[in-house]
């Protein structure tokens, strides 16, 4: 087992300079992030923790899907990758939307606006961890993005690049879990902030809604 020892005994080409890029990658904000933040910053960091559960699991099913080939059969197949942008971008809009109806609800300080049609509330039908992993998982460009940066640091004549592939994507989880905890941890910070200050809430709530809306948008011109 001692491929797991250092990055160059599994195949890695440059691993300080894909470390560096998967810090930026997961840095750059993004729908994953956004929510856990937001459901950490107005729920708590029980919430926040089942978010990031939900992110770790749906990004591990991506990445073994790519393993098993699921980014050849998105590229042998057009029409597949189309239905899942479309859903991917449906339910970022979706979800934007019931952010900003409960940043509409919280701002008149009241929840009868939510309780009106709960269905379209999506914040209050779903567990934090089963949103996030639907959020995860419908977003098809992740596996594109899988595939191109992890390839550009395997060894071509590595014999074993699964095992490559595993050290590499086993990385950016740690990463990715980390800066994760780092939001619920910001979130928790401001939760009592705006419990007393419920229009900055709403405020958050409304910037959330608008950004995911527009990843939405931004997703169905891709």
């Amino acid at each position: 087992m001692n491929w797991f020892i250092t990055p160059s005994s599994v195949g890695i080409i440059d691993f300080p300079a894909y470390l560096v890029g998967v810090i930026f990658t997961i840095l750059f904000p993004g729908p994953n992030s956004l929510y856990v933040l937001a459901i950490a910053a107005v729920k708590g960091w029980r919430a926040g923790a089942w978010a990031s559960v939900g992110i770790f699991i749906g990004d591990a099913i991506l990445m073994i899907g790519i393993a098993l080939g699921a980014a050849t059969l998105l590229n042998s197949s057009p029409s597949t990758f189309n239905i899942l942008r479309l859903l991917g971008a449906a339910y970022l809009a979706w979800m934007g939307y019931g952010f900003i109806r409960s940043g509409l609800a919280r701002w008149h300080g009241t929840k009868a606006l939510v309780s009106r049609d709960s269905q379209s509330h999506y914040l209050s039908t779903l567990h934090p961890a089963i949103a996030a992993l639907t959020l995860s998982l419908t977003n098809p460009k992740a596996i594109f993005f899988f595939v191109s940066f992890f390839a550009q640091f395997i060894q071509p004549e590595y014999a074993h690049p699964v095992h490559t592939f595993l050290y590499l994507a086993l990385v950016l989880q740690i990463v990715s879990m980390t800066y994760l905890i780092s939001l619920i941890c910001a979130g928790q910070f401001f939760l009592s902030f705006f419990n007393r200050h419920p229009h900055y809430a709403a405020a958050l709530w409304f910037l959330v809604g608008a950004l995911l809306i527009g990843f939405a948008g931004k997703l169905l011109l891709y």
